[in-house]
């Protein structure tokens, strides 16, 4: 293999686990336990497909508009992509470029290392502190940009605006990056900072909240001039991001708010409620404002209750990571769907 040497090796992000059992209750991949919007099935059965033997539109109008009445903000601060993953990697390609390291948690989404090894981006990663939150201070040295998921995952825990604002006024010289995969299930938006801050971009997905992680939609909110760049990246990549239907249905989502509004309060409720069934069982949950529990158990290791979970098909995630490595990320499901698995943590602690 003469070509070996000239191949670019990563290591890969690795995925919750998937099966093809219909009957397993699925909590490790942090999806929305309930349908889409009612308005997206129509918007997509009413589809002319006819039309898709056209390119869909690469300027997504029509979805950037509807964040953009969303959010209270023009549609020139409005960015959309094949995902929130999407989104980010165009974002790291985009605005870190620098000889010097970018900055995010050592407990953090673990793909941020893979795009840093992919696009040759240096970085560093301040540890969080023994609650798992993230200490300010070490994001004031000098650095070549900042990314931070607010809520953070897997921890689940979140920052208030004003922790948001101090960040960004330390950090001037710099693209600040606000990964926002779970703002709604607790913690408040940093999209109406984007006016006071040009050196802030946010990042969102369809995936969680919306209940589209089949369709792939994901959208930054930036400065005109910030947006600006993220498309002339992407046209130079890939001018078709979104397709026709995710077009469709992303859109028939972001207009339903009456539908987000009581999904998202049925899985806070929920999640609300397992904190007290864990805590019944001996768990330790730590503070979430997400859509999933970061729980440790101080009698029978996180491996151990992950593998006879799976026996009983049922999925959550274990990471065999540093700090973490006696903990479960488990993803709030239905009120059904979360008593069964906690009668089967019974059994097992039994």
């Amino acid at each position: 293999m003469l070509w070996a040497d000239k191949i670019r090796v990563v290591k890969p992000y690795v995925p919750g686990e998937q099966s093809k059992n219909q009957n397993i209750i699925k909590l490790n991949a942090n999806e929305n336990p309930y349908p889409p919007s009612p308005e997206v099935k129509k918007a997509i059965s009413e589809f002319d497909f006819d039309t898709l033997k056209k390119y869909p539109d690469a300027n997504s109008m029509e979805l950037k508009s509807a964040l953009a009445e969303n959010y209270n903000i023009k549609t020139e601060n409005v960015f959309v992509g094949n995902g929130s993953d999407d989104v980010l990697a165009l974002a790291f390609m985009s605005f870190f470029n620098s000889n010097k390291p970018i900055l995010f948690p050592d407990i953090t989404y673990s793909f941020y290392p893979v795009w840093c090894s992919l696009f040759n981006i240096p970085y560093e990663n301040p540890a969080l502190d023994d609650n798992f939150r993230i200490v300010l201070k070490d994001y004031e040295k000098e650095n070549g940009g900042i990314i931070i998921p607010n809520p953070n995952a897997p921890t689940g825990i979140g920052e208030n605006l004003s922790f948001i604002e101090e960040l960004l006024q330390k950090n001037q010289d710099v693209i600040v990056i606000i990964d926002e995969a779970y703002v709604d299930f607790g913690c408040e938006s940093a999209i109406p900072l984007i006016e006071k801050y040009n050196n802030l971009v946010v990042v969102q997905t369809f995936s969680k909240s919306r209940s589209l992680a089949g369709l792939r939609v994901g959208a930054a909110f930036a400065s005109k001039e910030l947006i600006s760049i993220l498309e002339a990246v992407k046209n130079s990549y890939n001018s078709y991001t979104l397709d026709s239907l995710a077009l469709v249905g992303a859109t028939a989502s972001v207009k339903d708010k009456k539908y987000f509004e009581e999904t998202i309060k049925k899985i806070i409720n929920t999640r609300e409620n397992a904190v007290c069934e864990f805590k019944k069982l001996g768990f330790k949950t730590y503070e979430s404002k997400t859509n999933f529990l970061l729980v440790s158990h101080e009698k029978i290791h996180a491996k151990d209750i992950f593998l006879k979970l799976k026996e009983k098909d049922i999925f959550v995630r274990y990471f065999n990571s540093k700090r973490i490595d006696n903990c479960l990320r488990i993803t709030i499901g239905t009120d059904e769907e979360m008593d069964k698995l906690f009668s089967a943590l019974k059994e097992i602690l039994a």
